[in-house]
């Protein structure tokens, strides 16, 4: 296996998981909120945890969650889905949306890969800045895994991947001088 496919291990739905669980992070007064990006990670992440009807209510549920907890000063100064997870219990608000609630404790408690989902919302924060907000989903996803696997990236020297970039390109070329043999 090259060097390079470890890295690119991280898959595009592991990526697509923490793109749409950005949007319940709570970070700069709830800044990502999502309703589209929140059924969207319900649809194509957690369809078993939630049943047809939970999954229209979800929406109606996060309409007003957005009007109620998004807006609300208690909730203004949380920085991460577990300081959320426990506002809204301290509160009785997770009683209230019981479905965003136990979507919160699914996204807590599912590692995505070695990182911690927690880890990845710092990842993406650091790497996605103002500057960055126009990058390209693949480019950002590349960025993240070197970031989250940092301890398997720092085992690469340059040397390694010029030439592994080498042999990419010398294998190319011995494709098309075999497709034009043919």
């Amino acid at each position: 296996m090259s060097k390079m496919k470890t890295i690119h291990s991280f898959s595009e739905q592991a990526t697509e998981l923490l793109i749409l669980s950005t949007s319940l992070d709570p970070k700069d007064v709830f800044k990502l909120f999502s309703v589209c990006n929140i059924c969207n990670l319900v649809k194509n992440f957690y369809s078993l945890d939630f049943s047809e009807q939970e999954k229209i209510q979800l929406d109606y549920e996060l309409q007003h969650y957005e009007l109620d907890v998004v807006k609300a000063p208690d909730f203004q100064n949380l920085s991460t889905l577990a300081e959320l997870c426990q506002k809204l219990t301290e509160t009785g608000k997770s009683n209230i949306y019981p479905l965003i609630d136990r979507l919160i404790r699914l996204v807590l408690t599912l590692p995505v890969t070695t990182a911690t989902t927690e880890r990845a919302f710092s990842a993406i924060k650091i790497i996605k800045t103002r500057l960055r907000n126009k990058m390209e989903d693949e480019f950002l996803a590349d960025c993240m895994i070197v970031y989250i696997e940092k301890e398997i990236a720092s085992k690469f020297t340059s040397e390694m991947i010029i030439d592994d970039f080498s042999s990419m390109k010398h294998r190319r070329a011995n494709n098309l001088k075999f497709e034009t043999h043919v």
